[in-house]
């Protein structure tokens, strides 16, 4: 799986699966035990992650979520010490870890969260989106026989 087929549908929780396109919208299925399916339609305002970035304080002004969440993953390995409770500070401090030059004043605490909570969504159902392409290369290079 890779992140341009995972989605987020604004105003319900969680992570959904891209299946496949329909005559109506898409065919999605939730990321987690149920694996419910339903059709996103054209009410519904659907978000494919590979498609979302966090503002920053850079010349480029946002850093694709891809890249965080792969920064989380290479820093915390699946332990963010995170909890659904936590308080402002906490996620502030968290993200400034991660990714030091966030626009505070664009990025708020339930961007945070949705974040931790994504990134622990992606962990648990799709780890293999979170490893870095590039090491895969280079291991298939040192695997494969030289001829």
């Amino acid at each position: 799986m890779k992140f341009n087929e995972i989605a987020t549908i604004s105003g319900k929780p969680g992570l959904y699966k891209i299946l496949k396109p329909s005559r109506g919208g898409v065919i999605l299925e939730s990321m987690d035990e149920k694996k419910g399916k339903l059709i996103a339609g054209a009410n519904h305002r659907v978000s494919v992650l590979a498609e979302i970035s966090m503002y920053t304080m850079t010349e480029e002004g946002a850093t694709p979520l891809e890249n965080i969440l792969k920064s989380i993953e290479k820093e915390f390995k699946g332990d963010v010490g995170l909890d659904a409770d936590a308080d402002a500070d906490e996620l502030k401090a968290f993200l400034k870890h991660v990714l030091p030059d966030f626009d505070e004043e664009k990025v708020y605490p339930s961007d945070i969260k949705k974040l931790v909570a994504w990134y622990k969504i992606i962990r648990e159902h799709a780890p293999e989106v979170l490893e870095d392409q590039v090491e895969n290369t280079e291991e298939s290079k040192e695997t494969e026989p030289e001829a």
